[in-house]
């Protein structure tokens, strides 16, 4: 339920939820984690990193913003997985008060393209986001690529950014209150995400491997937590890395457990400035053949 405001010296805050949608590799998840101060959604610079929908809570004093970070529409469906990520992420437009529709600046492809298809048919605001403008050397070169794609739809606001440095981030959150259709609050103030730490956990080694491994492994691992214990000084998380052929468990572990070794150092030092106190990791590495290919075994390594 939504509560209203009690203090009556102030105006009620406004809420709403906002998709942040796009092809892969748009920059989704690190907008994401610049509006909410911190890393909850994981990045890596090869497409398809982010594999479930995640929701990242941003409470000001003026307003509740609930993000849902998603992953990245594409037209290549090769296993069942792409079509598992795909449905995710249609889903979520369905369900929101408003669409980021995030694009790199000076590209525009066909997966753009079947994005915007699918956001014509909306009834809600949808604003363009134009992501790594500070890859772009000549600024006036965005101006006729800005013309060109409000011709496209009828945006209701087209925003240009960087979301690794920043840049006019702030203005565009700005921008996204007037957006918010509801007031009150749904969330306590100090929540981030509706994920537990559990999934935390395992997104951050998912996250060391696909930047350590090669381009193809990486789509089909995966991590689930074997058991996780805390105390007061330390947490202990044991981890299984799911690969899905029997020729891939020595890459992922590396020459005497090189791979392994360095994906537990990184992540570590992430989960350790997350929980905010020490990390004991253990991880293990086993074969489920062709899992990423098999809807029950995507289901049972909770992917939606």
């Amino acid at each position: 339920m939504i509560t209203e405001s009690t203090n009556p010296t102030l105006s009620p805050k406004r809420f709403g939820t906002i998709a942040i949608i796009g092809k892969p590799n748009v920059g989704k998840s690190t907008l994401m984690n610049y509006f909410l101060g911190e890393k909850i959604s994981i990045t890596s610079s090869k497409p398809q990193t982010t594999r479930h929908r995640i929701l990242g809570i941003k409470t000001t004093d003026t307003s509740q913003i609930v993000f849902v970070d998603t992953p990245g529409l594409h037209q290549d469906h090769k296993r069942e997985i792409n079509r598992v990520m795909n449905r995710a992420a249609r889903g979520v437009i369905e369900e929101v008060d408003a669409v980021l529709f995030l694009i790199e600046a000076m590209h525009w492809d066909n997966d753009d393209a079947a994005v915007l298809r699918q956001l014509k048919a909306l009834s809600i605001p949808v604003i363009l986001v134009i992501n790594k403008i500070d890859e772009i050397k000549n600024k006036l070169e965005l101006l006729p690529f800005i013309e060109n794609l409000s011709k496209q739809m009828d945006f209701k606001k087209i925003v240009p950014i960087s979301a690794k440095t920043g840049l006019q981030v702030d203005e565009l959150e700005k921008t996204l209150e007037t957006f918010l259709p509801h007031e009150g609050e749904m969330y306590p103030a100090e929540q981030l995400t509706d994920r537990s730490d559990r999934f935390i956990a395992t997104e951050f080694v998912r996250e060391k491997l696909m930047r350590l491994l090669g381009d193809e492994i990486p789509y089909e691992l995966a991590v689930t937590i074997e058991a996780m214990e805390e105390d007061e000084d330390i947490i202990k998380i044991s981890v299984i890395i799911w690969v899905a052929r029997e020729t891939q468990k020595s890459i992922v572990i590396g020459k005497q457990g090189s791979v392994l070794k360095q994906v537990g150092i990184q992540a570590r030092k992430d989960l350790e400035f997350y929980f905010q106190k020490k990390v004991l990791l253990k991880s293990w590495v086993k074969v489920k053949e062709n899992w990423s290919d098999d809807q029950r075994s995507i289901q049972d390594f909770g992917i939606e």
